[in-house]
């Protein structure tokens, strides 16, 4: 799990590093983000109820071409993107919910209670097997970032991206070239793991050879008197959100000038309720194949449920909606800016690298591993 506040001692890491957090505690976090939260929202329903007008409109227009109208007009400086699982759907991994071929209708292998107890911390700790055994599947490594990863890095090597904020755990960001400190996986990641009990801290490469090691391999705590289940740091439900969700909230999005939001159903909280946290004037353009949810109920919003676009009103004056896949919106959107070829040289050059890396390291394994024993290839 991503610590949500923590030891202010610091704990030794097996890679001999230290860990230093002095953060607030999870509860302190969560009062925090509900009372900036409910400050913000009250004071747009306040600045309404007023004036009865809609805010300054930025876009020159309400429609796609507004958008790159305005990322062009170079009044766009602090972007700030939030994703969700269909920006990883081209790579190969499949979504939550969709039907049929989304990850939660395709569990039943692993005999669970419910598709989501996989994810439950409490199962977890009861029968962590099913869990590791999607995670072989899942691992990061196994696929390559799609056209809309990429997109992201050009954002950041143009300097227009502020912050990058996934629900995704699959590190594809990474992969693509998104720098760490670009972004905010608000759901964990695979990065980094920890002990659930003495919260001890592992590495991606500890973990993932213990994970690696067997069909039922379950990694467990090294310290001396331990033995704890050691699990990724992705956020299991039951789990507080990382404090750098709650902490890059609180900064970036009163500086936002841009948002979009790509591959998401927004039915997740309190991740979906941060397009309600942008400024009354910022633009939001949303690319998504499903419909979004519109026009948020004020009660609802006031307790981060649900969300307040309008795209259909006449009243409307910040919101774009632009049904279509990601990649095929990302394309379309740097082909307007001017920014498509680059965008396809960089996707084509980057999976080469990946593919040749790949190929490279298939090579080897073989060579490496019969030095030690003649009869076990590297899964790697």
């Amino acid at each position: 799990m991503a610590e949500g506040g923590g030891n202010s001692k610091s704990e030794a890491h097996v890679d001999g590093s230290e860990d230093h957090d002095s953060s607030p505690s999870p509860e302190e976090n969560t009062q925090d983000s509900i009372s900036q939260r409910m400050e913000h929202i009250l004071k747009s329903f306040q600045d309404f109820a007023v004036s009865d007008e809609a805010p300054p409109q930025v876009l020159e227009e309400v429609s796609f071409e507004g958008i790159v109208k305005y990322i062009k007009s170079g009044k766009c400086k602090n972007i700030i993107t939030m994703t969700g699982a269909g920006i990883s759907t081209s790579a190969g991994i499949p979504d939550f919910r969709s039907p049929g071929t989304g990850l939660y209708d395709n569990l039943q292998k692993y005999d669970l209670p419910s598709p989501q107890a996989i994810f439950e911390i409490g199962y977890f700790k009861e029968n962590p097997v099913p869990f590791f055994t999607l995670a072989r599947e899942l691992w990061p490594g196994s696929f390559k970032p799609t056209p809309c990863h990429y997109f992201l890095r050009l954002l950041h090597e143009k300097d227009l991206l502020l912050r990058a904020f996934t629900q995704n755990i699959d590190t594809l960001e990474r992969v693509a070239g998104v720098p760490e400190e670009k972004l905010v996986e608000a759901h964990g990641t695979f990065a980094t793991s920890h002990c659930v009990d003495c919260r001890q801290k592992y590495s991606q490469e500890w973990i993932k050879e213990k994970i690696f090691a067997g069909k039922d391999s379950v990694p467990t705590c090294e310290k001396e008197d331990c033995n704890g289940l050691v699990k990724p740091d992705i956020v299991f439900f039951g789990e507080s959100l990382p404090s750098l969700f709650i902490e890059r909230v609180g900064k970036d999005l009163p500086k936002c000038d841009l948002l979009i939001v790509m591959g998401t159903s927004l039915k997740v909280q309190p991740f979906a309720s941060l397009v309600s946290r942008v400024d009354p004037s910022c633009p939001r353009l949303l690319i998504n194949l499903e419909s979004p949810p519109c026009g948020g109920d004020p009660f609802m919003l006031l307790f981060g449920l649900g969300t307040d676009f309008d795209f259909e009103s006449e009243r409307k004056y910040r919101d774009v909606f632009k049904q279509t896949t990601c990649d095929e919106g990302c394309f379309e959107l740097a082909d307007q800016l001017g920014w498509g070829e680059e965008l396809r040289t960089l996707v084509k050059s980057e999976h080469e690298r990946i593919d040749k890396k790949k190929t490279n390291v298939t090579e080897e394994a073989p060579t490496k591993s019969s030095s030690k024993s003649p009869q076990k290839k590297s899964k790697f």
